[in-house]
């Protein structure tokens, strides 16, 4: 089950990332913005656990998520401006 909370949460986050970081988000689709709030997660959960915000265990939450997955997005849009 924590995989599967995991993919719902990273999509949730995924979603509320698109919609809160400015101009053109080339990430579409469902698979897409799964993977990039999955990977937001997964950031938000290691930079807190860098930080002191979270314990050994512990997850970042669908607002930290959705931090993560704007941090991912707004890479992801560097990257793509560099190619």
């Amino acid at each position: 089950m924590g995989i599967i909370w995991t993919i719902i949460i990273g999509f949730l986050a995924g979603v509320i990332a698109k919609f809160i970081t400015p101009g053109d988000n080339k990430p579409s689709g469902f698979i897409l913005t799964t993977i990039l709030g999955v990977i937001g997660a997964f950031v938000a959960t290691y930079l807190g656990q860098g930080l002191g915000w979270y314990g050994p265990g512990e997850g970042a939450g669908l607002i930290g998520a959705a931090v993560g997955a704007i941090i991912v997005l707004m890479v992801w849009g560097f990257m793509q401006r560099r190619g």
